[in-house]
């Protein structure tokens, strides 16, 4: 259905955008949700727009949030973009921590256009590092997690074409560690709810 629209590289992306603006722009406009579960949580993905024009919708889905996943291009070009002064990247770590998301995973998305270069995972962690410290996370406190999410390399089970690889760090109260962005997920900490606390409505 996306190869006759041609936008065959946007297949996966159809599984949540199903507006018929999205599909035809190959933009996600409004939020979805997915769950599924991981070896140790139930999980709800809040898909939420990259794009500028939709930033109100991505305000909803994030505010929402336990943890952002930041999902970055590797690609020559792309991730220079995404990080510039007037990016989305730079401008959605700032939101999420500003609407209260204080647990990060940064995924390095398209490796496989870089050919798994660690030369350019390295770079992006540099650059990434300094970008959300200045936002207010804490780099040691973020998984980096190279992956291809086309081919689904790194997602589920670690990779194999990047030996050099040796997998994330997180330094938290607990130190964690592992290679899939599955894993990352599930180092997530889960934060503590006011369940005590009398209820209140907005």
């Amino acid at each position: 259905e996306a190869a006759e629209l041609g936008k065959g590289s946007f297949k996966y992306a159809w599984v949540l955008d199903k507006l018929k603006a999205e599909r035809e722009r190959g933009i996600t406009i409004d939020i979805a949700l997915w769950k599924f579960e991981t070896p140790k949580y139930y999980v709800t993905v809040i898909d939420a727009p990259g794009h500028r024009d939709f930033i109100k919708n991505m305000i909803t889905g994030t505010s929402q949030a336990d943890c952002a996943i930041l999902i970055i291009a590797a690609g020559t070009g792309e991730f220079e973009a995404g990080i510039s002064k007037d990016g989305q990247t730079r401008e959605h770590a700032l939101l999420a921590y500003t609407l209260g998301v204080k647990q990060l995973i940064v995924a390095i998305n398209k490796m496989d256009t870089t050919k798994w270069s660690e030369e350019r995972y390295q770079e992006i962690i540099k650059e990434t590092s300094n970008f959300i410290k200045k936002v207010g996370y804490n780099p040691k406190h973020v998984p980096f997690v190279p992956i291809s999410g086309f081919n689904g390399d790194n997602m589920i089970e670690a990779s194999t074409n990047c030996p050099w690889y040796k997998g994330w760090e997180k330094e938290t109260k607990s130190k964690s560690t592992g290679k899939t962005l599955l894993e990352a997920i599930d180092a997530i900490d889960p934060p503590s709810r006011p369940t005590d606390k009398p209820l209140r409505l907005p």
